[in-house]
């Protein structure tokens, strides 16, 4: 086995991916929206920030910031689908249900149906602070004492995040909720990583969510604290003034690569790595980052993966547009990347929080997402919002530049190698190491004809179901046809309403569902 193939019994495959992140509904609309460069953080209204409860004095302060990346149609939760009564769906924190749907769509994503998987799968993920509960449930229902029944204490407490997706699907492997802030979705991916190659879980779910009630979070800037002067993330430039939070939910689905490869599933990109530490004292305060700790975390990662620094072609920082968090965190890279190569300015590096923002437990994932597509369509996505570095990153003294445009990832014949960052406050660290999949063989077929079928559990959803199955088709062009006819007919869930399409191939199949969508909208239907 040479350096650059991973050890398919110490590796891991990212087999399904799904989520929701500002502007984006869906992974296939994430992805064009980071090719296309797009700013998903909107500009909030007066009107929205007033039934928000901001008051109007904060809103006439010149120094208030009405920007934040916030994801639509939050209530729309399907309580039905899973078996919930409306009053028991109601007394649900908003991110475990997203979570929960998420995690359908994750499987879905990966061909698995819950019931249908061999071995033992795990669940592991974290979500954000549940306001929900202090400004939905506690504000409207009487007094405390009549609220506090056994639906709300577990639809409100974070430690049933994880075991109440293992309830719904039958998994019996670990389900663990993970709290280490900011860092919370990719300690959950190095912790599913574990579990898979020490054969405690034959298939894991890993993720996050983070989600904030009110929605419209307008803010007072300060000078010297982490919130942006004017609502967009700046990562390593010269005008960084902090972050703006964003909502979201990432899930990605892993398998032992020996097992994928076995199984013949989907691989977006094979994880040869995870590592989690801690900074202890080694920082100026509990909320400061440690150059130091992040170095060594990062330094492990790439002795465990078995990879050089030099090998790595493109970083996707933790990166939130502080001016000391950036500093600190090139410092560290530095440090790691120089005990494998003296290069200068090779290694792409750029932050997925200048489109979407910080999603706080959310975060990581949402990186690991993003640099997994890079590696499945060899491009990188353009960092928003960089102009000019930060002179006091010297990145010109560093292995790093910054990706300021979308590109294509040229290595001359070599693996893609990547690595992914997620620093959490309060000093948890974590660090993966990807590399792109190997070309897997297509299934061939002389037939003219496929039959592409679909369904959900209710006629509105599976128009629905139509519009999403167009979406994906024309984003992810690199899809074979029987490939997604055997995925459709048999690694689906048959669900009450039905539909199918004839086609002779996917460019077919993609120009009878926008027909399909066109005429639902023309009756009003869609």
């Amino acid at each position: 086995m040479s350096r650059n193939e991973p050890d398919p019994s110490q590796s891991v495959a990212i087999i399904g991916i799904a989520g929701r992140f500002p502007g984006a509904s869906s992974v296939a609309q994430l992805w064009k929206n980071l090719v296309d460069g797009h700013d998903a953080i909107v500009t909030l209204t007066d009107e929205e920030c007033l039934a928000a409860g901001v008051s109007p004095e904060v809103l006439k302060d010149p120094l208030c910031v009405k920007r934040a990346g916030v994801l639509p149609d939050i209530d729309m939760f399907d309580a039905a689908f899973f078996g919930y009564s409306p009053h028991e769906a109601i007394l649900i924190d908003p991110q475990q249900r997203l979570f929960l749907e998420c995690a359908w769509e994750a499987l879905e994503d990966s061909g698995y149906i819950p019931g249908a998987i061999k071995g033992e799968v795990g669940v592991f993920g974290g979500s954000g602070m549940n306001t929900y509960f202090t400004k939905n449930i506690l504000s409207h229902g009487g007094v405390y004492e009549n609220l506090v029944d056994m639906l709300t204490f577990i639809g409100n407490d974070k430690d049933y995040l994880c075991s109440r997706v293992a309830y719904k699907f039958g998994f019996q492997g670990p389900a663990i909720t993970v709290q280490t802030a900011c860092s919370t979705s990719l300690v959950a991916v190095q912790m599913g990583f574990q579990s898979l190659v020490s054969m405690q879980c034959d298939m894991a779910l890993c993720g996050g969510v983070s989600l904030q009630n009110p929605r419209a979070r307008a803010y007072i800037y300060k000078d010297g604290e982490i919130f942006s002067r004017d609502g967009s993330c700046r990562t390593f430039d010269k005008d960084a003034s902090g972050i703006v939070f964003g909502e979201g939910c990432g899930i990605v689905v892993i398998k032992r690569l020996e097992d994928a490869l076995a199984d013949r599933d989907h691989i977006y990109a094979v994880i040869r790595s995870a590592v989690v530490n801690n900074d202890g004292l080694a920082k100026a305060g509990f909320t400061a980052p440690s150059a130091e700790a992040q170095g060594k975390c990062i330094a492990m990662a790439h002795a465990l993966a078995g990879v050089s620094a030099d090998e790595i072609g493109y970083l996707e920082a933790h990166g939130t547009g502080t001016r000391l968090g950036d500093a600190i965190e090139i410092s560290g890279l530095t440090q790691a990347f120089r005990g494998g190569t003296e290069r200068r300015g090779y290694c792409g590096i750029g932050s997925i929080k200048t489109n979407i923002g910080h999603l706080d437990t959310a975060a990581g994932v949402a990186g690991l997402i993003k640099t997994a597509l890079a590696l499945k369509y060899a491009t990188i996505p353009a960092t928003l919002h960089f102009k000019e570095p930060n002179p006091e990153l010297k990145l010109d003294q560093s292995p790093f530049r910054v990706v300021k445009e979308t590109c294509c990832w040229e290595t001359g014949g070599t693996p893609r190698i990547a690595g992914v960052s997620s620093f959490g406050m309060g000093g948890t660290n974590a660090h993966v190491v990807l590399q792109e999949a190997s070309v897997q063989a297509r299934r061939s077929s002389e037939r003219q004809w496929y039959l592409m079928p679909y369904s959900a559990r209710s006629p509105k959803a599976v128009d629905l179901a139509t519009a999403r199955l167009a979406d994906h088709i024309g984003v992810f062009k690199d899809l074979s046809a029987i490939d997604v006819e055997f995925t459709l007919q048999c690694g689906r869930k048959a669900l009450r309403h039905r539909r199918y399409v004839v086609c002779s191939g996917l460019e077919d199949l993609s120009s009878r569902l926008v027909k399909e969508n066109d005429a639902l909208a023309g009756r009003g239907e869609a």
